[in-house]
């Protein structure tokens, strides 16, 4: 396994547990994140406001790696997921996420997240 996609691994994982210090571990100082549809915000400081999300959703996030792809320094990942709704319920999603990576660490995020209502696609 490289060691890009052992820091994309070591970053999921930091979002599954909601642990702010090793998703930031991961990240160079200039992060970019980008959620198509949604935000774009750069920096190590706002990105650590950013992780929690919406106040609507409870953390943390369940995600599963369907799989993950390296070409150069961006490795590529399709990912499905369930997060707690604070009102009740959950939110299932897909999602694709591309990572620019910088001497082992995240320069860029970029994300695409579908909302699912009715099955796995749709």
């Amino acid at each position: 396994m490289s060691r890009n996609i052992e820091t994309v691994n070591t970053y999921l994982d930091g979002f599954r547990k909601n642990d702010h210090e090793q998703i930031l571990s991961c990240l160079t100082d200039d992060i970019e994140w980008t959620v198509f549809g949604a935000f774009h915000l750069t920096g190590k400081d706002a990105y650590d406001q950013a992780i929690d999300g919406p106040p609507e959703f409870v953390n943390p996030p369940h995600l599963e790696v369907v799989r993950m792809v390296e070409q150069g320094d961006v490795v590529m990942a399709e990912l499905t997921g369930r997060v707690r709704r604070a009102a009740g319920g959950e939110m299932r999603m897909s999602m694709a996420e591309v990572f620019v990576m910088r001497d082992g660490k995240i320069a860029e995020r970029r994300a695409w997240v579908i909302e699912l209502k009715e099955n796995e696609h749709r």
